[in-house]
């Protein structure tokens, strides 16, 4: 299980609501995407980061590919940095579920 995590900085200019409505424009585009698990959108202010759950790294590396990089900058004028890192386990208490990933 892969965590994936997309970083950039607020483009110039993006209020809250902004970004709430760019996040809302991509709902179907990610939801139609079968390898994704789960999306969750995140800021700290300065800097919005979208954190995924993928089956793997290929899924994710397909799902942000060069074309997706370039329709995003296109998009919020600014660059995105992408990180990887391996699951291993996920305590989840809404589900009362542990699960640990080999």
């Amino acid at each position: 299980m892969i965590m994936e995590l997309v970083e950039f900085d607020r483009p110039n200019g993006f209020t809250d609501a902004d970004l709430l409505d760019d996040a809302r424009g991509t709902v179907d585009h990610w939801r139609a995407n079968p390898d994704l698990i789960r999306k969750h959108f995140i800021t700290d202010g300065p800097t919005v980061m979208g954190v995924y759950v993928w089956p793997s790294r290929a899924a994710a590396e397909v799902a942000h590919d060069a074309a997706w990089v370039a329709r995003f900058r296109e998009r919020t004028g600014v660059e995105p940095r992408i990180r990887y890192f391996d699951m291993f386990m996920v305590i989840d208490n809404v589900a009362g579920e542990v699960t640990e990933y080999a």
